[in-house]
């Protein structure tokens, strides 16, 4: 048998693996029910408007169309943090793409000519479309003044640190754009009614987000709501809550038809219709000794909600928190407003805030060094947190600071400093393939804060279940989902190392919030470190209850029975695991332990002042990126990209690792290849052959260090890993990117008609 002990920090086979490649595990979409109908919903042709009237062809009637409107609603709100959004459009059009009306017929052919049998009057209105519009707009999508959220971060006394004499000041403005997720499977979900309330499965990454939805907009108890994930092909943060109002469109259609309901987005209408990562505007002034020292910070955020608040709260509240970097500042002021447009609602994304204010920090670390003549990396360590650093928001930094770790190792790994010079020296080259470029190199710092912001946890107050079941098996019972990134493997090891049985023996539940506790969404990275956490004392709790019932049942006491590897030795010799399960559960049927998640005592935080322990713990990274730019084209390549990512402990390194990678390819996507063409409120290029996602063969070769320095609060050491990689990538590749051909821009993306008119504009050389 297999040493339990090693099952953390092993790469163990993934518990889904097999099923995945052979073809065997059923996604949504492999699914069919019985007398089971389709679903497609009727979107609304304008950006803005009012809707006064839906005409239905009679030709639906005819042929067993069922057709949902507003009316069909109980209560027409996708319960969220703020009850602005609306299941179906009843008057207001605050989007080109809102459901207006839902179609179900029998044949999935059918659906095209469905949707046409609905047709729309509408008065059209001036649409808001950008942040600009949206700072002046006569007539607000939110509000009185368009702002959906704002928050508010100080420390010291910014107006005074500028009257230090000597700093240098420096200014600038910095621009990120949307972002697609592209998850590998679009929405999907099948909804049905029978006499214990309505079933929903799906693609979903928080199954509890749903199970409220559909309490709330269909009036039903907590018992009458059953919301199962199936396996589900990728997430990133845009299957948190969006599924929640596809969820509700399947379970109206299913209940006015009596019959189950599958709707399934294709890609074009996933990509219009689902949110994704907000559009900001981060302005900068700082002040610095000549030294590099950083005296002050002076930051204002503008983010781009789109038409309905959705998660925009927590999306800016990490960018806020962030927006300094990883950097001590003895004084800081940082303010930030998220404003509402008639563009379709942002949501999650991976890093969710944090990606769009590192970016803008990051950059303007770039433009200072350049000021200060001080070289990037050098200004970057001059500054970077290290333990006993107190943050914007008056949090010491007690454990687990591993940013100088991750520099140290990534400019050693990258050789950083030898190729930044060879790259400044060298003329035009000639790659591989023959193409004839310049070339550069990059690097970015960057921190993630773990978990849920603030109170965020205690709020929370996730749950986890862990069963003894025959045999000496075990099984976890949890609403943290997989989506890809392995969660079902890791709390087996976790689970399987802190009861000391075999891996093989432990089950992880499907998320159905019919037989799991809510542990909360999976998001934040929290799954691993905050949900882990729980997994771990969970186990330990029922293997402790089989030793103590073995010291009953041989009579001796407690302190003399030894817990090994998937047995128990004292006074009476030896006894295995299973044995002494199964006699125990003779007796009590049940032996399960059920764990709440109780943060650290020390961790406070004030939510009206944003001051205190905005996380228990941080991860660190350093990206070092290097670029081919062809002098002709202007297109950008990747050649090689160097991630050192501090993850307190790799449970699963091969995992963890493909979390850095994956996340870091996705950063670089987001800088040199995707753009959405927006016309009027609407998407013009919503295909993957013109959203231009890197695949594999744009893939650069990954150079990928996990440090490790343990955070005492995780499971083993664990902190979370899948939000960072997303963070430093984009500010790598565009000080690469600068290097090779002398322009400094900072918006993205950037793209080669973006740098055609940067040297057509004269940007900065």
């Amino acid at each position: 048998m297999a040493d339990a002990r090693l099952y953390v920090g092993q790469n163990v086979p993934r518990v889904d693996g097999v099923a995945k490649v052979t073809g065997a595990a059923k996604y949504l979409d492999d699914l069919h029910l019985p007398d089971m109908l389709h679903g497609a919903t009727v979107r609304s042709e304008v950006a803005r408007g009012r809707l006064t009237g839906l005409a239905v062809d009679p030709w639906l009637a005819e042929h067993g169309v069922t057709v949902v409107t507003a009316e069909d609603v109980p209560e027409n709100v996708v319960a969220l943090i703020e009850d602005d959004q609306p299941v179906l459009v009843r008057e207001h059009i605050r989007h080109r793409y809102e459901p207006v009306a839902l179609v179900a017929c029998e044949r999935k052919e059918d659906l095209q000519r469905a949707l046409a049998g609905v047709r729309q009057t509408v008065t059209p209105e001036a649409p808001v479309l950008s942040l600009d519009d949206a700072l002046r707009a006569e007539s607000p999508v939110h509000g009185p003044d368009n702002i959906q959220k704002r928050y508010r971060i100080v420390k010291g006394d910014v107006d005074r640190a500028r009257q230090e004499p000597g700093l240098v000041f420096t200014e600038g403005t910095y621009h990120v754009h949307h972002q697609e997720h592209l998850y590998i499977e679009p929405q999907g979900v099948i909804a049905w009614w029978d006499a214990s309330g309505v079933h929903v499965l799906g693609s979903i990454q928080c199954p509890y987000y749903v199970h409220k939805a559909l309490k709330r907009a269909l009036k039903v108890t907590d018992t009458e709501a059953h919301v199962t994930q199936t396996v589900t092909g990728g997430g990133f943060g845009g299957k948190e809550e969006y599924p929640s109002m596809i969820a509700l469109h399947a379970a109206l259609l299913a209940k006015k038809s009596g019959r189950p309901v599958k709707v399934v987005y294709g890609r074009g209408e996933d990509m219009e219709a689902t949110t994704r990562r907000h559009p900001a505007r981060v302005k900068i002034t700082s002040g610095a000794r000549s030294d590099g020292t950083l005296a002050f910070l002076d930051i204002d955020v503008l983010m781009d909600g789109g038409a309905y608040v959705t998660l925009t709260p927590v999306v800016l509240s990490r960018g806020t928190l962030h927006a300094t970097g990883p950097y001590r500042c003895p004084d800081v002021r940082v303010v930030a407003r998220a404003l509402a447009t008639n563009t379709p609602p942002n949501g999650a994304f991976r890093g969710f805030g944090a990606p769009q204010t590192i970016w803008a920090i990051e950059r303007h670390m770039d433009r200072l060094a350049d000021q200060l003549g001080i070289e990037r990396e050098a200004l970057r360590r001059h500054n970077l947190f290290v333990e006993g650093d107190v943050t914007a928001t008056g949090q010491t930094l007690k454990v687990s600071v591993g940013g100088m770790q991750c520099l140290d190792a990534a400019v050693k790994a990258s050789d950083y400093y030898a190729k930044r010079a060879q790259y400044a020296s060298e003329g035009v080259q000639r790659a591989a393939d023959g193409r004839r470029v310049r070339r550069g190199i990059g690097l970015s710092t960057f921190f993630h804060g773990a978990g849920f912001t603030g109170s965020g946890e205690r709020r929370l107050k996730g749950r986890v279940q862990v069963d003894l079941e025959p045999g000496g098996s075990l099984r976890v019972r949890s609403a943290s989902t997989d989506i890809g990134q392995g969660t079902e493997t890791v709390f087996a090891q976790l689970a399987a190392q802190a009861a000391r049985v075999p891996f093989a023996r432990v089950a992880v539940e499907q998320p159905c919030t019919t037989h799991v506790p809510d542990s909360g969404p999976t998001v934040a990275s929290r799954t691993v470190m905050v949900v882990g956490s729980i997994v771990e004392l969970a186990a330990r709790d029922v293997a402790e209850r089989v030793r103590a019932d073995v010291a009953r049942h041989h009579a001796v006491a407690p302190e003399r029975v030894t817990h090994g590897d998937d047995s128990f030795t004292g006074p009476f010799g030896e006894e295995s695991f299973a044995v002494a399960s199964d006699r125990l559960l003779g007796r009590e049927p049940r032996v399960v332990s059920l764990r709440q998640f109780e943060p650290p005592a020390d961790v406070f935080w004030d939510d009206d002042t944003y001051t205190g322990e905005a996380y228990p713990a941080y991860s660190w990274g350093c990206d070092i990126a290097a670029v081919e730019v062809d002098v002709d084209t202007l297109e950008t390549r990747v050649t090689d990209f160097w991630a050192a990512q501090d993850v307190g402990k790799a449970i699963h390194p091969v995992l963890c690792a493909g979390q850095v990678e994956g996340g870091s390819l996705q950063a670089v996507g987001w800088a040199v290849s995707e753009a959405l063409v927006w016309q009027d409120g609407a998407i013009k290029n919503a295909r993957m052959t013109n959203y231009i996602i890197p695949t594999s063969l744009d893939a650069p070769r990954f150079h990928t260090t996990l440090i490790e320095v343990p955070y005492p609060g995780g499971p083993f050491g664990a902190k979370g890993v899948g939000e960072l990689p997303m963070d430093g990538g984009a500010p790598a590749v565009a000080s690469a990117v600068e290097q090779a051909t002398g322009l400094a821009l900072d918006a993205l993306p950037l793209l080669p008609e973006d740098l055609l008119r940067a040297q057509r504009n004269g940007a900065p050389q």
